[in-house]
Order: structure tokens, then sequence, then C-alpha cells
């Protein structure tokens, strides 16, 4: 496998479970997710979505089984170890968005750099300052008035609430970039133009888009894939105690 399309997702006998005495939510025997894919994972509500993007992201780990990041064994780190992997290599895009509501549109967007030396330095380098860069992904996204930038963001609407996360999750150009359901709150023309925009950023920084939705509607802008269900054996063991 060369360097420009080498994996950087492997998960290997994976199963997750909330509670030690439930069934597990997750039981995947394989999954890869190649350097530069846009992947759209669909499954419905409750199928495990979230859980899957956790366990990517080093949120929670799994009780068997391995997940790799990067070349790295997210699985395997502590905590804390967990939280500075997250913070250099993933943006994350919530479902819930997860804005400080404290914090002004540029600070939100600047807010990982606070986090990260490497995302820093990289955001820094791309626009001279972390205020350009946020101000250049907002406007890429569609939020190019000034004066919005030190507005607090329970002062704008959704669709733009939406964007400033987009924007703090790829602000110092992370190499994946993982969202969960973010369109959900958009008309399918607004949900179709923001997957566009996501993915000229992505382009331009090299990211890995994993893009978790139940809209099928989506489904075509993607080049690859996958059912959740397909690939999650414990999706298919509870259908078949249901049957």
């Amino acid at each position: 496998m060369t360097e420009s399309n080498a994996s950087v997702v492997q998960l290997k006998d994976l199963r997750f479970a909330w509670r030690a005495d439930r069934p597990p939510v997750l039981d995947i025997a394989e999954l890869h997710i190649a350097r530069g894919e846009r992947v759209f994972i669909r499954g419905a509500s409750g199928s495990g979505k979230s859980t899957l993007l956790a366990l990517l992201a080093g949120v929670a780990t799994p009780q068997a089984g391995e997940v790799r990041v990067l070349d790295r064994v997210v699985s395997r780190l502590s905590g804390p170890a967990r939280d500075h992997f997250r913070a250099d290599h993933i943006g994350f895009i919530f479902q819930m968005f997860n804005l400080l509501p404290y914090l002004s549109v540029q600070d939100n967007v600047t807010l990982p750099c606070r986090f990260s030396r490497q995302r820093r330095e990289r955001a820094q380098g791309n626009s001279g300052s972390l205020e350009q860069e946020a101000q250049r992904l907002l406007q890429h996204l569609g939020l190019a008035h000034p004066e919005l930038l030190h507005r607090a963001v329970t002062e704008l609407s959704v669709g733009q609430q939406q964007r400033v996360a987009a924007a703090r999750a790829l602000i110092g150009a992370p190499q994946i970039l993982i969202a969960d359901e973010p369109t959900s709150a958009l008309d399918s023309d607004r949900r179709a133009a923001f997957v566009r925009l996501l993915f000229q950023e992505c382009d331009a920084s090299g990211a890995t888009l994993i893009f978790v939705s139940h809209d099928r509607q989506l489904e075509p802008l993607f080049g690859r894939h996958i059912e959740l269900a397909e690939i999650n054996r414990a999706a298919a063991a509870t259908e078949g105690a249901a049957a």
C-alpha cells in the first residue's frame, strides 16, 4: 500500500458495549478507510453511528479489538494521550455543533488551536495568524461579513452556527475530519451545498472526510458508501433475536 492511499483508519475485531452486562452496540470484524477518501456512513437512529465516531476519535475505547488511526493504536493510548492525539489530528463537527456560547464566532473557530501546537502552527503558516485563518475559513463557508466575527454564536441562525462549527473543525488542517449528522437542521439544497464546501476544504488540505448520516439524499455526493448494519455484526445479532 502506497503512501498516497495508505489507510488512515483501521478497525480489527472491534467490540464495544456501554455496559458489561449488555449486548455489544458494535461488533465489526474489519474496516479500512484510505487517506483522502470521502466516506459516507449511513445508519438508522440508534444503530451505533455516533458510538463508532467516538471510538475513532478516542473519546471511547473498545472492550476488544483494535482501533488504529494514522498508524497509532488509539485504543491502547492513555486518556490524556488520546486527548492530545485528537486535538492534533482530528477535526470534529458535532450534530449539535457544541459551540461555546460565551465565546465570539472568531474565538470559537480558533479554539482548537489553543489545545494543539501543531494545528496552531499550520493555521498560522497558512494565513499568517489564527484570526486571518479563521476569517478565511468563515468566508469560504459563506460567513463573509466582518461584523459577525465578534458576535456571540447564540446570535446566529442554525445554518450560520453550523458553518462556524465546520470552520472550527477545519482550522489547522487536521488530517481527519469527522462529521456527525452535521446537516440535520438544513433543507436539502443547503445540505448539498454545505457538503460540497467541506469537500473543497478537505481537498485543499488533503484531509480524509468521514461523514455519518441517515440521509440517503447525500450519498451520491460521496465516493464511498458504508451501510453500518452491513459491517456491524451486533446489528445482525439484534435483528436475529428480534425475529
